[in-house]
């Protein structure tokens, strides 16, 4: 096949036939979102490669290994969006939203662009549904924040959803565990990628993907024996009030996230129904990025909600999509007059959200029915010079054969495609 007919490798079209399972994830996430009181923001695909260095971090496999960067024709480094959150916060400073009522409550739809190495449930263009907070450092954020994910999973009827919890702490609490971390490593043997970071940034060797390296995390020092008083206080207060919600968790000490500007609570939501990459949900809080690229001192909390994975859990469990919607009425006409009046029932039918069609394809009676079924109408009626002259037709049942004649007027067949 030729390489113009074949989409990117690590790309996926998202096709008429499975678009369905789209429609139903993103109209239950709006809704969820929007019963939060978030709005939505649209971000541009791609931002000044900057943005990314200073906000996920230049020590991350993201900016590291992972994102899709190149010059614009002023030789300017333009990278496409490798996740929603510094976009959003770029995006709330540029138009002063960051000034408006807080807490600031965002959600957003993007399109996600990291150089892996692609395979189920990871691809190198991925869809994420975002929520972004802004503005409190309240513990009940984080909870509500990790609530409103849940709440998109219990109304999806997703089950098993397991919600994992840690607190990486703040800058000052993190001083000292670094060093722990950093005696520690320097007595074992870790991957190239790992010695290089070590003194730069340790925490990044708990998200090291290497096999012999995350065997050797299992043993090295947690975060939270190191947090200081008020990072205690918050962790406590956060996991006190998701009991008080209702939303199960476990603590997992060693969970970091491979971001930067994470600060105390991180979480990610796990199915086994996925495999090896298990993660569908992630996020946490991010207190210093508004200030890192430039704004003020703004907290944040937020997740991504990766779309593909979240259809894989679904699909795994068998759980029902919304049925796309079927063609209302099918018009076969069998002359010229006949068509003229098709055409104007179709478009007045069409006018009052009713999905009509009609033949465009020239087609015999027996074809157009054919048609008809191929798009699975509920309906169809055919006009032919008895119909025109009586002002009636007969209106079909596709799925029962029911007949009903009904008036060539658009109220009248309206009426019948609701009771019939």
């Amino acid at each position: 096949m030729s390489l113009i007919t074949r989409a990117p490798r690590g790309t996926e079209d998202k096709l008429p036939a499975d678009i369905y399972k789209w429609h139903t994830v993103e109209k239950i996430t709006k809704a969820v979102a929007e019963s939060y009181g978030c709005k939505e923001i649209r971000t541009p695909t791609f931002e000044h490669t900057e943005l990314f260095q200073r906000g996920i971090g230049g020590t991350t496999d993201v900016v590291q290994k992972e994102m899709y960067t190149f010059e614009d024709k002023k030789g300017r480094s333009i990278t496409l969006k490798p996740e929603g959150t510094a976009g959003a916060a770029r995006a709330a400073i540029e138009h002063g939203l960051t000034g408006q009522a807080l807490p600031l409550k965002l959600f957003y739809y993007t399109s996600c662009f990291r150089y892996e190495a692609p395979q189920s449930g990871r691809l190198r263009e991925h869809r994420q549904f975002g929520v972004e907070i802004y503005g409190t450092t309240k513990p009940l954020a984080d909870a509500e924040v990790i609530c409103l994910a849940n709440d998109v999973f219990t109304r999806l009827g997703i089950k098993g959803a397991r919600l994992e919890i840690n607190s990486i702490g703040c800058a000052e609490c993190r001083g000292e565990y670094k060093k722990e971390l950093i005696a520690f490593y320097k007595q074992q043997q870790m991957c190239n990628l790992c010695n290089e970071r070590l003194e730069r940034n340790p925490l990044r060797l708990l998200d090291c993907k290497n096999d012999s390296c995350r065997e050797i995390n299992k043993s090295a020092p947690v975060i939270t024996k190191y947090l200081c008083g008020d990072c205690e206080v918050h962790f406590g207060a956060v996991k006190s009030a998701l009991e008080t919600l209702g939303v199960a968790f476990v603590e997992n000490p060693r969970l970091v996230r491979g971001l930067d500007y994470y600060t105390n609570t991180v979480f990610e939501f796990k199915s086994d129904s996925l495999g090896a990459q298990d993660t569908f949900c992630a996020g946490g809080r991010y207190d210093g990025l508004i200030e890192e690229i430039g704004g003020g001192k703004i907290t944040g909390l937020g997740f991504g909600m990766g779309l593909e994975r979240l259809i894989l859990v679904m699909q795994a469990q068998g759980l029902d999509f919304e049925p796309a919607k079927a063609c209302d009425l099918y018009i076969a006409a069998l002359d010229a007059e006949a068509e003229t009046t098709a055409v104007k029932l179709v478009k007045e039918l069409r006018e009052q959200g009713f999905w009509a069609e009609l033949d465009l394809a020239g087609r015999g009676l027996g074809a157009q029915m054919k048609y008809a079924d191929k798009l699975g109408a509920r309906f169809s009626m055919v006009l032919g010079s008895n119909e025109i002259e009586s002002g009636s037709a007969v209106l079909k049942n596709m799925q029962s054969g029911e007949k009903r004649e009904v008036a060539l007027k658009a109220e009248q067949v309206k009426l019948c495609l609701i009771e019939f």
